[in-house]
């Protein structure tokens, strides 16, 4: 199916090229063009719909990516992977990328809002991800290109293990499970400065004291502390299923 603005046409035809997607691949253009719509140009007719959509696509892709690239990765390190690979920066990145901006119909009001620009990106991202999964119901339109950025990605997160978010991740848990944030005590241990355990955090929640990490910097003994507390967390939920 394609518009009667051939121009449309064409535009949203080049990003599909861009995707290095086959010139016969089965997309539903409307659906695209809708995914490349912003609130301000319509308030029914936009991309809010399959944003919502293209959140659990993506996760979904990630995860799919994670079990059969790394089969010996526990669940924890998934979880925290995948939190990197779908957050919003990450999608923004991406985006830019493959210059989606410059295929989406946004007002001349909120293309100037700089600060909104990630999370708009981020956002128009997962609604392409929407539009391409409902084209077939499958992830036939999605891993194909979306598959080698997971693989940078992992590779140089694996390379650099502080790129993992362990506090988020944490935070979503206890969130989810006890509705309280968890606390941090951090202690300075040495005065070597560059030592890689200058710093000792805690990880306490509730009252008790779940995990201890050190860091040459404040910032990373937490996320140290986080990543032994994230994943006890994550053992713990499975050996009471």
């Amino acid at each position: 199916m394609s518009f009667q603005d051939p121009r449309r046409q064409k535009q949203l035809e080049k990003l599909i090229q861009k995707l290095g997607l086959p010139e016969q691949a089965s997309v539903k253009w409307p659906l695209l063009d809708l995914a490349l719509t912003h609130a301000t140009i319509s308030p029914t007719a936009n991309y809010e719909q399959l944003e919502f959509i293209g959140d659990s696509v993506v996760r979904l892709a990630a995860s799919e990516f994670l079990w059969e690239t790394y089969p010996d990765w526990s669940v924890g390190d998934f979880s925290a992977i995948r939190k990197v690979l779908v957050s919003d920066r990450t999608l923004a990145q991406l985006a830019n990328i493959y210059g989606l901006e410059r295929y989406l119909l946004v007002s001349g009001s909120a293309a100037g809002d700089t600060a909104g620009q990630t999370s708009r990106l981020a956002d128009a991202f997962e609604a392409v991800l929407g539009a391409l999964y409902l084209s077939t119901h499958t992830l036939e339109l999605v891993r194909p290109w979306l598959d080698p950025h997971f693989q940078q990605l992992s590779t140089e997160i694996r390379q650099d293990p502080a790129r993992l978010n362990y506090k988020d991740a944490l935070q979503e848990w206890t969130q989810a499970h006890y509705k309280v944030l968890p606390e941090y005590r951090v202690q300075e241990t040495s005065q070597i400065h560059g030592d890689a355990h200058r710093f000792t955090a805690e990880v306490w929640l509730q009252g008790q004291r779940w995990s201890q990490g050190t860091g040459h910097s404040k910032k990373a003994a937490e996320q140290a502390a986080a990543k032994d507390a994230f994943l006890l967390a994550i053992k713990t939920q499975q050996s009471s299923l």
